[in-house]
């Protein structure tokens, strides 16, 4: 083996940033990667998991220090990386280096930031020498506003800056010509539009400061309308388990949105949404850079070099009032493009969109001191998103009958309700539709329509359920792929063909129908279902009657 390179893992946050360049060198046969982690970081306790997931043995940090390498790739400056006897780039982890850090690196002997002059991480000498000389070899930046910056900051290590893009925002980049299929992968209806909540880490975050806000926003956006995924920092996952997150986003899921996991799918999300709803992090400032519409629910001008472009960013961008009604807000924010300063700001996440890995892999061959190899080094695709979209339990559900051209029109207007539970009321004229995946007894007995999504021969269910729901009106499942049945309390069933997706909004026309005091055994034959922006025609038959 002609060179031996180690890759410095801190967290999973530098680790996702690590991967996305790794196979520039893994793919080479005359290179050896080996990973290691310096356990500095307080956020490193799932690394385990996604070394595992990736089938990757990494090797004790001292055995790292004590062994020779060509070349050490880090995309952190946390620990002490001045141990290593080899050259090391240094990658961000984020968009650029924005962030103030304001504590005291985990080793000594740094030269501390003088003056009122706060240090920002990866730009200040706290974390970029050691005894007064430069840690690394190489360090990377996105744009030539980091390096005017560094100068300022650290011009020792101005020397060894190299700008050579974002390999992460590239990916992005290469992304959006399948815009639609990772719309697809999210189960995004072309009439949705896609909201997407990020939140950094810490007690400044979005989350840290307004965990209700995915539930309130929720809980305000009809289901056919729109669709709501939230990203948390990988930090949040690793400082709480993922396990706890998945029970504090309980209640969301169960009210249908997405939850990305801490490793990946947030980059898909992005190319994906519509609207991206965040705070201070990097996330956000990629999604306005992908052309997205932004707003930000907090901005903590507080955590960030004011001169960076996060920093501009949070005083140029818009606001979300989270004191006032959200829905208006956010149709307002969807009805108008982005404003030409933001455009402008975010320009500043790389200075060489799409060339980023062929500029990192240049770097790393020169410190390796080996010819590149002939093939290109370019951005891929982002992996499509494996996320469960799961239904809303509980839904308050609105219906207006009319007519059009001697058809009758449906219109469903469909929304979480998880609050019932909480003893708020439904809106005037809405009924409860609750999904048989894992309710609550309560909402069961609460139910004016029980739905069971599994297709089935329907006719005994039916009945059963009727029977052991006594306060339940209709019951519906699919009996195929295009057709449900739903069966009444008075004992009539009306079979909906062409109905698809939209059985239970069929089910809740034919309560709205009886409600009304209408026969059912008139039920009409065809029927329009306007939901959401799109119309459906949809056939019924009435397959059981009791008048």
């Amino acid at each position: 083996m002609e060179r031996t390179v180690l890759a410095v893992v801190h967290n999973v946050t530098a680790a996702t940033r690590l991967f996305d360049v790794l196979p520039i060198l893994a793919e080479d046969d005359r290179v050896q990667v080996h990973f290691t982690c310096p356990e500095s970081s307080p956020f490193h306790g799932q690394l385990a998991e996604y070394f595992s997931a990736r089938q990757v043995t990494p090797i004790p940090w001292r055995l790292a220090v004590d062994t020779h390498f060509h070349l050490a790739i880090a995309a952190s400056h946390g620990g002490p990386l001045h141990e290593l006897k080899t050259p090391l780039i240094v990658l961000p982890h984020g968009m650029g280096y924005n962030k103030i850090l304001d504590r005291k690196p985990e080793t000594g002997n740094r030269k501390p930031e003088t003056g009122n002059r706060k240090p920002v991480f990866g730009l200040s000498p706290e974390w970029l020498l050691h005894d007064g000389q430069v840690i690394a070899s190489s360090l990377v930046l996105s744009h030539p506003e980091q390096l005017d910056r560094l100068q300022r900051s650290c011009p020792e290590a101005a020397n060894v800056a190299v700008v050579a893009g974002d390999p992460s925002f590239d990916r992005m980049l290469a992304s959006l010509p399948l815009r639609h299929l990772y719309r697809e992968a999210l189960d995004i209806a072309h009439s949705q539009r896609l909201i997407v909540i990020s939140s950094t880490w810490g007690p400044a975050s979005l989350y840290g400061r307004q965990p209700d806000l995915v539930e309130r926003l929720s809980a305000e956006l009809p289901l056919d309308d729109y669709a709501i995924a939230i990203a948390l920092h990988p930090n949040t996952w690793s400082a709480h388990s993922p396990w706890q997150i998945r029970r504090w986003l309980e209640s969301c899921t169960r009210s249908g949105v997405r939850v990305f996991p801490a490793d990946e799918g947030w980059r898909a999300g992005l190319v994906a949404a519509d609207l991206v709803i965040g705070d201070h992090g990097s996330v956000t400032f990629y999604a306005a850079s992908l052309g997205r519409q932004i707003a930000l629910a907090e901005a903590p001008h507080h955590t960030v070099d004011p001169t960076s472009a996060i920093g501009r960013f949070l005083t140029a961008a818009s606001r979300l009032d989270s004191s006032q009604r959200l829905r208006p807000q956010v149709e307002k924010l969807l009805a108008h493009g982005q404003p030409s300063d933001i455009r402008e700001l975010a320009e500043l996440t790389t200075s060489v969109p799409l060339k980023s890995h062929a500029l990192l892999r240049a770097e790393f061959y020169r410190l390796l001191n080996l010819p590149e190899p002939n093939t290109p080094a370019e951005a891929v695709t982002l992996p499509f998103p494996e996320i469960d979209a799961h239904t809303a339990v509980l839904q308050s559900v609105h219906v207006i009958l009319g007519h059009d051209s001697d058809v009758m029109t449906a219109t469903v207007t469909r929304f979480p309700a998880a609050s019932v539970l909480h003893g708020r009321p439904l809106g005037d004229g809405a009924h409860l539709v609750v999904h048989t995946n894992e309710p609550s007894e309560t909402a069961l007995q609460l139910a004016d329509i029980v739905v069971h999504d599994d297709p089935s021969e329907t006719t005994e269910w039916l009945a059963r359920t009727l029977a052991s729901l006594p306060g339940a009106a209709v019951v519906t499942r699919p009996i195929s792929d295009t057709a449900w049945l739903a069966g009444i309390r008075d004992g009539h069933q009306i079979r909906f063909d062409q109905a698809g997706a939209f059985g239970p909004a069929c089910a809740s026309i034919a309560l709205t129908w009886a409600a009304s005091g209408r026969r059912l055994c008139g039920f009409p034959e065809r029927f329009d279902l306007i939901i959401g922006a799109t119309r459906h025609h949809i056939t019924a038959a009435t397959t059981r009657c009791d008048c």
